[in-house]
């Protein structure tokens, strides 16, 4: 029984040795998620810009495309609060059609005041 209680009580230190805090780290080096089929594709991006204002963040983001041909390409902005933590709802998947040699202007605007962060998932 004593050892029982002896294990148990070693089992909740080291559970509480592992716990952290509650954020996700988006560093300036984490903004722009590309799929390799979005490289692969032609597409090059720059990092999402954020403007925080007193009524809604908002973040752009250009998409070049080197290629010949049109390229749809699918892409999502994710909003992070000042702890790092994603803020739900998501926004829904938005698609846009990048002309041949040219270039496409992305906006997003987060529909939460709490928004400091943003990340741009681009995938086809």
């Amino acid at each position: 029984m004593q050892r029982g209680r002896i294990a148990l009580l070693a089992m909740a230190i080291v559970m509480a040795g592992c716990s952290s805090r509650p954020a996700i780290p988006v560093s300036d080096e984490q903004t722009l998620v590309m799929e390799s089929s979005v490289l692969a594709a032609g597409i090059t991006a720059e990092a999402p810009t954020l403007t925080i204002s007193e009524i809604q963040p908002s973040a752009s983001s250009t998409l070049y495309n080197e290629r010949q041909e049109p390229v749809t390409v699918h892409y999502r902005f994710y909003w992070y609060d000042v702890r790092g933590l994603e803020m739900h709802p998501l926004e829904v998947p938005r698609t846009v059609i990048v002309p041949a040699n040219s270039s496409v202007k992305l906006y997003g605007s987060a529909n939460y005041l709490g928004a400091h962060k943003v990340r741009l998932y681009l995938y086809l």
